[in-house]
């Protein structure tokens, strides 16, 4: 009779996994590493992961949930556009400052293997793509030009790149207080009134 794999632990095999991935990136992180983090047979790590692509895909694919569902929370709770403009960036900020952070490991991914063109790609694309997506929508909403958007975005770009320096917090609140400035911008309401 086949064994079956005992309940949650392809969920155990992430979470070991995880936090390598993230402090050591990809690339270095082999599957030897990965048996020993999870404490548990190999058989039982390639029965869940046939390969490490798979692996990572779906590490890449809880990140990207998370951080989907934390910034929807952040413009949902804010209740407009400009608000919702200044959550995010305040979102993004707020991670920035937490002890650890080495940046966003969707990011981090497709600088450690730019060239891939696997489903770890993809899903860190679709996930960049996603998050600019919801800036254009916002500074739609608020009536604002596309390059109120642009100016968002290169924000959180920005925030990503000052992760782990040791001026991070003070960079993630100027960050902050620029899209507020820019969102409050009378240029950027008087657009939205032109719609009304």
């Amino acid at each position: 009779m086949a064994r079956t794999a005992a309940p949650g632990a392809r969920e155990r095999i992430l979470a070991a996994v995880s936090p390598l991935f993230y402090a050591e990136g990809i690339r270095a992180v082999g599957m030897a590493r990965v048996v020993a983090a999870a404490g548990c047979g190999k058989n039982l790590v390639y029965s869940h992961f046939p390969a490490k692509s798979e692996l990572v895909a779906a590490y890449l694919t809880a990140v990207r949930s998370r951080r989907e569902r934390s910034a929807e929370r952040a413009v949902a709770a804010a209740g407009e556009p400009a608000a919702g403009l200044v959550a995010l960036v305040a979102e993004v900020a707020d991670r920035v400052r937490e002890p650890g952070f080495r940046g966003c490991a969707l990011r981090n991914y497709l600088t450690e293997c730019p060239a891939e063109d696997d489903t770890a790609g993809r899903i860190a694309r679709d996930y960049l793509d996603r998050s600019r997506a919801t800036v254009d929508g916002l500074v739609r909403s608020l009536g604002g030009e596309p390059a109120l958007a642009d100016r968002v975005w290169l924000v959180v770009e920005g925030l990503y790149a000052v992760a782990g320096r040791p001026d991070a917090a003070r960079q993630a609140d100027a960050a902050v207080e620029l899209v507020r400035e820019l969102v409050s911008r009378p240029a950027a309401r008087r657009s939205a009134g032109r719609r009304r």
